[in-house]
């Protein structure tokens, strides 16, 4: 219906996928202002692309549009004002395994990265999988996973902790370390 210009397309998006998108601008933000305003932003960014984009997986391309709408109003806050939050310490957990991320000097290096991630993500086992996307895509803290998954923050902060290990392990071994 987006392709056709259907303003109801977006009442039904918003429908379907709106708790999820502000969950995930929420947990990057932390508060529900920001979270609605990044699901407006997100919003008008799939009317504008949508013709000429067709994205396989809708709600992926959606929730990809929202994190970057809520990562980009958390870097300009962060200018204003330095200080702590979920994206900070979740970064600050992976600095040392991806420190180098970011001066790859090839798209190319930067594919099999995410190519090698991915691979390693989908050899988790599901509950697993599902922690560390929740921590270190959407930022969610350790007392939110740990209500999710019914565990305590501490065993959360483990999991996680040899999650991290076994990626790094996983990196080198694909000679990506």
């Amino acid at each position: 219906m987006l392709h056709n210009r259907d303003e109801q397309a977006l009442k039904e998006t918003v429908k379907r996928y709106g708790a999820l998108c502000k969950s995930v601008a929420r947990d990057i933000l932390g508060n529900d202002q920001d979270a609605e305003e990044c699901m407006n932003d997100a919003l008008l960014q799939v009317w504008k692309t949508i013709p000429p984009m067709q994205p396989d997986n809708f709600c992926a391309y959606l929730l990809k549009i929202v994190r970057n709408a809520a990562l980009d109003r958390y870097k300009a806050r962060q200018r204003e004002k330095r200080g702590g939050g979920q994206q900070h310490a979740a970064l600050e957990e992976l600095s040392e395994l991806l420190a180098d991320t970011e001066t790859v000097q090839s798209e190319l290096e930067r594919r099999e990265l995410l190519a090698a991630i991915t691979r390693f993500l989908q050899s988790l086992p599901q509950k697993q999988r599902d922690l560390f996307v929740r921590r270190y895509w959407q930022f969610s803290s350790y007392a939110d996973l740990a209500a999710a998954f019914g565990t305590s923050e501490n065993n959360v902060q483990v999991i996680l902790s040899r999650l991290r290990k076994k990626l790094h392990t996983y990196l080198r071994k694909e000679g990506l370390l």
